[in-house]
């Protein structure tokens, strides 16, 4: 008798289980990220427009249209959107404005875009007395940076009216200071810089500060995840413009990330390790995923999606990976469960049809999707 008693109430909760389904989980935020768009004027076919403006108009222009119509709330776009190398003040306002007139359209998409600072808008070019080229961040580029793009960095009104929500943990006094264990030189207002957003913590960095060229703020960073872990936060994402593990597509290709500096891409690495962060960069003009330090337990991925249109890193026959040579962005979706997948999407130099790259869960589900 027991166990026909038991029997019924497991088939009545069962039927009630049915009746009412869990709910879908909920999409809380798109976003896109990619960088690189700067053109080089000895490219090879460089047109006489982009020759004047150093930017590669097709490519860009191809991707935010693209972009836009899968319809993500923000883009963050990490470095290199100019040419720069230059203390010329002019040179620098007509580049910035191109590139700001070229994403203008966004933002009246519904697109928030984000810019992140490169070191070809931080930088100098210039050679020294015995004629070895010298790339230094100077802070008038610092200064130019935040003339041309501080607007964006943060306007609470727009940013609400485009993404439907308001930023949280936000400070204009937030960035790193100067002095202390990052050696920072100069004022870091708008370029490094935080942000919550639907529960979710954003950082971005300046990998190429004046008098500390190549490395990342890990003093200031420690600090503000710890902050962001105590107000519980569910993802962290950092985007810089340095990757923190140079990509060797080929076993000769030059070192250029956070890896130049051992120690600080160590420290830099550890934070984005303990804080299940992952990391979004440029740089280098080229695609690639990696879980840097897999084989000793690591789960954080590196996402490095630097051929928003600058010339390839990769010669033409130099690797087989195709891959290698896409024009390519990243697409993040991140859901009530906490599960967050990335795609890619890219064309090839031929601008052919665009593919879909890769689909990867950089995160699982966390809680059941009604949670």
């Amino acid at each position: 008798m027991i166990i026909r008693l038991l029997l019924v109430f497991f088939i009545i909760i069962l039927s009630v289980s049915s009746a009412f389904p869990a709910e879908p989980e909920k999409l809380l935020l798109r976003f896109a990220t990619f960088g690189d768009s700067r053109h080089d004027p000895s490219a090879e076919g460089i047109t006489a427009q982009d020759r004047i403006w150093l930017q590669n108009t097709k490519v860009l222009s191809r991707m935010t249209r693209e972009i836009e119509a899968h319809k993500p709330q923000l883009l963050f776009f990490n470095g290199d959107m100019i040419n720069g190398y230059t203390a010329d003040r002019t040179v620098l306002d007509r580049q910035y404005a191109y590139w700001r007139g070229m994403v203008a359209h966004l933002f009246e998409r519904g697109i928030y875009v984000v810019p992140v600072p490169g070191n070809h808008e931080t930088q100098v070019r210039s050679k020294d007395a015995s004629g070895k080229t010298l790339k230094l961040a100077t802070t008038a580029n610092e200064d130019a940076w935040r003339a041309n793009m501080g607007d964006l960095i943060i306007d609470r009104i727009r940013w609400k009216e485009i993404v439907g929500s308001s930023v949280e943990s936000w400070s204009e006094m937030n960035y790193p200071p100067i002095g202390g264990r990052d050696n920072i030189q100069s004022n870091q207002q708008q370029l490094s810089f935080s942000f919550d957003l639907r529960g979710m913590h954003f950082v971005v960095i300046n990998t190429d500060a004046a008098g500390n060229d190549g490395r990342a703020p890990v003093a200031w960073l420690e600090g503000d995840l710890k902050a962001a872990a105590a107000r519980g936060v569910k993802q962290v994402f950092v985007f810089g413009h340095r990757p923190a593990y140079t990509y060797m597509f080929t076993p000769k290709a030059e070192i250029v990330g956070l890896d130049l500096f051992p120690e600080n891409r160590k420290a830099f690495w550890g934070l984005i390790e303990r804080y299940r962060a992952t990391y979004f960069c440029g740089h280098e003009h080229i695609y690639n995923l990696m879980q840097p330090e897999v084989s000793s337990g690591g789960k954080s991925w590196q996402v490095l999606v630097g051929s928003g249109g600058s010339p390839f890193d990769a010669k033409k026959g130099e690797t087989g990976n195709p891959a290698d040579r896409v024009y390519a962005w990243g697409e993040v979706a991140i859901y009530s469960s906490g599960r967050v997948i990335l795609d890619v999407y890219g064309f090839d130099e031929f601008f052919a049809a665009t593919k879909l790259l890769k689909n990867l869960e950089i995160a699982p589900a966390t809680s059941s999707p009604s949670q």
